[in-house]
């Protein structure tokens, strides 16, 4: 007994760390299933129809230059104010200091791993795709006499402001409304990420660093990321609830119930 117990112990604080078990019934399994293959998939066209279009000789959109120039032709001192100080807020410097805020503070109150941990790995795979995708594509930046905040010759396509800000707002909101069951809560949060991706990609553009299309695929990227995040955690919650068994003094509660229901 006494060589088992500490393999129970650790076992027992793992389990409570790392799972985060919730009740899924076969249907919302199976629905959640399709959602993540059909973000997938809008995700996948999306990009491959913007890089087909990146990829013409021309190598511009027919919708990129009328778009950044009615950007620019928008400027004032105000606007430009606000603009700037978005892009510091999905930069590469302080966003990533918010994720990792985030994810230790979550982790600690929350006494679980899994979500902040899931974000995590969602930001840093759309990091190490952009790090990928920005030389194969190569793409020119549009003039640096339009840019506002300094100069940035780099490569443009995607962009990696607006694709940090995509896989944060969402994959976050749906770590959050998932955990609710409530249509307005899920209506209400990912309305407010899209408004937050959309503040994202209009200041890359309106500062002059990205064409439209850079953020059109950003987001395409995103989407594939999220719909890997669902179908991801949706299995992490069947097997955290069929892992769990009550131990000698626990009473089987009612997410117990559930997984026991599951299996038959």
């Amino acid at each position: 007994m006494s060589d088992t117990r500490p393999t129970t112990v650790w076992r027992t604080r793992f389990e409570r760390f790392i799972i985060d078990p919730r009740p899924l019934s076969e249907p919302d399994r199976r629905r959640l299933r399709l959602i993540a293959i059909t973000v997938v998939s809008v995700g996948i066209v999306l990009f491959a129809s913007v890089l087909v279009d990146v990829l013409q000789p021309d190598r511009s959109s027919f919708y990129d230059s009328p778009v950044r120039l009615w950007l620019v032709d928008g400027r004032s001192p105000t606007l430009t104010v606000i603009m700037i100080a978005l892009a510091i807020v999905f930069g590469p410097v302080a966003l990533p200091i918010i994720v990792l805020v985030l994810t230790v503070a979550w982790g600690f109150w929350g006494k679980h791993a899994w979500r902040p941990l899931l974000l995590a790995i969602a930001m840093l795979t759309g990091v190490i795709l952009s790090q990928i995708l920005l030389p194969l594509i190569a793409r020119s930046r549009p003039p640096v006499e339009l840019m506002l905040f300094g100069a940035d010759h780099s490569f443009s396509f995607p962009s990696g402001h607006v694709l940090g800000a995509a896989d944060f707002v969402l994959v976050l909101t749906y770590l959050i409304v998932s955990r609710r069951h409530s249509r307005r809560a899920v209506i209400g949060g990912f309305t407010i990420a899209l408004v937050c991706i959309g503040l994202a990609a209009i200041s890359r553009l309106y500062l002059g660093y990205h064409w439209a299309t850079d953020a059109l695929a950003s987001l395409s990227i995103s989407l594939v990321i999220l719909g890997a995040v669902i179908a991801w955690d949706t299995r992490h919650a069947a097997r955290g609830l069929q892992s769990r068994s009550p131990g000698p003094n626990e009473t089987v509660d009612a997410v117990g119930d559930q997984a026991d229901g599951d299996q038959y």
